[in-house]
This record gives structure tokens, C-alpha cells and sequence, in this order.
């Protein structure tokens, strides 16, 4: 009887735009296309962390030239004291001047917290969050004291640009018609790996890899989509930021500064013909 109540209860509910958010998901953001090679965002968050609860939330229109557009990242951020479980989100980097973040979160609203067993019965609302590095890297490294690893796509530039204009898509399509969050088909890395196999079609088999977060960084390695150093280990060791994260964290280039060292340290520019 109480499993047929949860069932009619979670069948009843229906997603919606219209809560009491959190300040820092109130906002959701969108994007216009300008042709095809330009793109204005609207509402990347910049919020301002003095600690996890009381913060500042900023917001600002920006907008890309795709032609630009050379770098993808996945970020992944495991949970602590629950194997296998993890955040993961990407960032486009433009030229290495420019970065915006794209992750895929549950939208809480205002004293919400995330309970796996709670989102089976009342399930929360989805959201993409469009924001800087400085907001989405700081808050998971500084203030929530969790690891973050950072390693860089291995794909070529129109597989991102068309990544990146299919994330935009869906930010827009849930501004429209929200949706509900759900623990194992619609979560942040089934959305991130939807996309990625919508751009190189087959690039992402569906395991328990993806299924459990905290293990996508080794199928990452496996299928050689991300730059490698040798042994697995190794290319997560130079992945992990969080003490560039802290060092760096009260600068204007915080994203540039955090991907000089390793293996996303950008590749010096070649200035002779090759062969002299």
C-alpha cells in the first residue's frame, strides 16, 4: 500500500519553474543563436562565495564566437564516503581567454538538500547551470571541501561546437518545459554522455561506468577521449586542481591559471612552417 501511495503521489506531481528556488538556481539561463557560428548566453551565474550558505549571486550576458571555440573539459567530483557516486559537468574553453561551465544539477529550493532515496518519491526539478569556472569550480573545491578533477576532451573542434549548441538547446527546451530530475536516466552524466554521443555518435557506451559517475574518468581514459599521460593513475594525479583551485582562486584569470601546469597546460603556439 505505501509503495502504491509513493507512485501515485510521484504521478501526480508535475515539474515546474514556479518554486521558492535557492538564490543561486533562481535564475535559470538561456541562449539565441546568431547563425551558425555565434551564440549570446544569458544569465551565466558568477556568484560570489564567502562561504557554502552565504554568498552573492551575480549574473552576466556574454556572447561566443563558436569559430573560436578549442577546448572541452570534463569535470568530475566524486562524493565523499559513497563509492562510485560523483558530480560530473564540462567546460568550453574559447582560445584560452574565456570558459563557461555547463552542469546538469538537481534545482533545490530554498533549504533543499539532495537525498537519493527522497528524489524516488519527490523528485526534484532539473536544471542546467550555466556559470564561470570561478563560481562552479570554488564551490565544490573551497567550500564544500570536495576533490575535483579536470581533464581535457580529446575531440575535435566541431564535435564541441556542436556540443555546446546542443547544451544550450536543452537549457533553453527546460526554460519552456521543465523536467524532473531522476536519480538513473536523467542525472548529470547521462545528459553530459546524451550529448557527447549526439555530436560523435557512439563515443560513449552506456556501462556502469555511467551509471556510476565516479567511474567515468577511467572510461574516459579507456576510450582515449581525453588526453592521457601514460597509466591511468598518473593522468588522474595531473587532473586533480584543487590546491590551484585555492591558490588561485581570488583571480580575474582563475581558469587560465589553473590549466598551467600538466596536462591541461595548453600547447605552445607553433611559429615556423613545419620541416624548419
Amino acid at each position: 500500500m505505501c509503495a502504491l501511495l509513493v507512485v501515485l503521489a510521484v504521478g501526480c506531481r508535475r515539474p515546474s519553474n514556479r518554486r521558492d528556488w535557492s538564490p543561486n538556481q533562481a535564475v535559470l539561463p538561456w541562449a539565441e543563436m546568431h547563425g551558425d557560428r555565434e551564440v549570446t548566453v544569458h544569465n551565466i551565474r558568477d556568484t560570489v562565495y564567502r562561504t557554502a550558505e552565504d554568498y552573492t549571486v551575480r549574473h552576466y550576458d556574454r556572447t561566443y564566437d563558436l569559430d573560436k571555440l578549442d577546448e572541452l573539459d570534463f569535470i568530475i567530483v566524486p562524493l565523499p564516503n559513497v563509492p562510485g557516486a560523483a558530480h560530473t559537468f564540462v567546460s568550453f574553453g574559447f582560445e584560452g581567454k574565456d570558459y563557461l561551465a555547463i552542469s546538469v544539477e538537481i534545482r533545490r529550493q530554498k533549504g533543499e538538500e539532495f537525498s537519493a532515496l527522497r528524489s524516488l518519491a519527490q523528485p526534484y526539478e532539473l536544471m542546467y547551470v550555466v556559470g564561470s569556472e570561478r563560481d562552479l569550480i570554488k564551490l565544490r573545491s573551497i567550500h564544500w571541501l570536495e576533490d575535483v578533477y579536470m581533464y581535457k576532451a580529446d575531440a575535435p573542434r566541431e564535435d564541441m561546437r556542436m556540443m555546446l549548441v546542443d547544451m544550450l538547446a536543452r537549457a533553453n527546451k527546460l526554460r519552456e518545459k521543465p523536467e524532473f530530475y531522476n536519480l538513473v536516466t536523467n542525472n548529470c552524466l547521462t545528459n553530459v554522455v546524451g550529448h557527447v554521443n549526439k555530436a560523435a555518435p557512439g563515443s560513449v557506451p552506456y556501462s556502469y561506468q555511467v551509471l556510476l559517475p565516479g567511474y567515468f574518468d577511467r572510461l574516459a581514459y579507456d576510450r582515449n577521449l581525453i588526453k592521457i599521460d601514460h597509466t591511468f593513475e598518473s593522468t588522474k594525479q595531473q587532473a586533480r586542481i584543487n590546491e590551484l583551485a585555492y591558490i588561485y582562486r581570488d583571480r580575474e584569470d582563475f581558469s587560465i591559471k589553473i590549466r598551467e601546469q600538466g596536462l591541461l597546460a595548453r600547447e605552445p603556439l607553433k611559429t615556423t612552417a613545419p620541416g624548419r
